[in-house]
């Protein structure tokens, strides 16, 4: 599994997409980058840029930009991705529009090279019967940004050989990943149906007035966000006493929020048209500038954790381990 070795494509340079492209031009693959609109080579070579700038500044590598450019390639032209072994899919979360580009990929590329999707959304059973060889389709669903972060999901659908999804698991260890093998397609996927548990909860505690958006987010930073860097949920119950757990969920499960409704909180952020730190418009207001402060902010935070967490990798503890015991 020598990245040189193996050309990657990646369709859709939106936000998602140049980072993912990143993320495999430091790991050494060639990359053949797509842009499905025109509107994305405005961007992309920018934004790709200053990823790799930032990431020689923060020390993530030793070689300039254009080291890792000559190993890229930005176009609309599909047929560049004849020799691409994988294709990621990194579009809009539109059936029609993914099933557009799956047929524009799989007329160019080997029967046997890899199809996927970044899909957060739609089921990868769902959309693996839009194309040719539905057995070399998967889900590769990453983390923004995904040259920094450590998380990926590889997910396999219902009609994924499991041999794909098992070399793409190994394969994404090469990128700095900590990756999940999802063997089962379910919706969301594993970290989406965690988040959005969480997400649902928080909203109707603000709804329901027991505590302010701001509070709710003290709380996650401070509680959650102070472990789970370094472990799970499983493992925090281990540490902290399951017992304590057992006993609380007893009364607390009953009383959490089931909706299945869409939150009025959230919808009308959206109908009044707020994307966010996008358009300064969202949960929290935003004086002029801030936004772009927080963007920046956010981003330098990422390259920090990132090597707290590569302290504390998965096996820390049974690296430690093994050091006492050679003692």
């Amino acid at each position: 599994m020598n990245p040189n070795e193996i050309p990657v494509g990646i369709v859709g340079l939106g936000l998602m997409g140049c980072s993912i492209v990143t993320c495999l031009l430091i790991a050494g693959h060639p990359v053949v980058a797509i842009a499905p609109i025109s509107a994305d080579l405005l961007h992309a070579e920018k934004r790709i840029r200053e990823h790799l700038e930032n990431a020689k500044g923060k020390g993530l590598i030793e070689n300039d930009p254009e080291f890792y450019f000559k190993n890229l390639i930005i176009t609309e032209d599909y047929a560049q991705l004849k020799t691409c072994k994988i294709v990621n899919e990194c579009t809009i979360e539109n059936i029609d529009i993914k099933e557009s580009v799956y047929k524009k990929v799989e007329a160019v590329i080997a029967p046997d090279a890899l199809l996927s999707s970044n899909t957060s959304a739609i089921p990868i059973s769902q959309l693996q019967k839009l194309t040719l060889h539905p057995e070399r389709f998967l889900g590769l669903h990453w983390t923004e940004p995904a040259h920094t972060t450590r998380f990926l999901e590889v997910i396999c659908g219902d009609d994924t050989d499991i041999k794909n999804g098992e070399y793409l698991y190994e394969l994404s260890h090469k990128w700095g990943k900590e990756p999940i093998l999802v063997r089962k397609d379910i919706a969301g996927f594993i970290t989406n149906r965690l988040m959005y548990a969480m997400y649902r909860e928080a909203i109707s505690l603000v709804e329901n007035g027991y505590a302010t958006i701001e509070d709710v987010d003290r709380s996650c930073r401070n509680n959650a966000g102070y472990f789970m860097t370094l472990v799970g949920v499983f493992r925090w119950m281990d540490l902290t006493g399951v017992p304590a757990y057992h006993t609380v969920m007893k009364n607390l499960l009953p009383t959490l929020n089931n909706s299945t409704e869409v939150p009025e909180l959230i919808d009308k952020v959206v109908r009044e048209g707020g994307r966010g730190i996008a358009n300064s418009h969202g949960f929290y207001d935003y004086e002029p500038g801030e936004a772009e402060v927080w963007e920046e902010t956010f981003k330098e935070f990422t390259y920090e954790i990132r090597q707290l967490a590569l302290k504390y990798p998965a096996d820390v503890v049974k690296k430690r381990l093994a050091e006492k015991h050679k003692r």
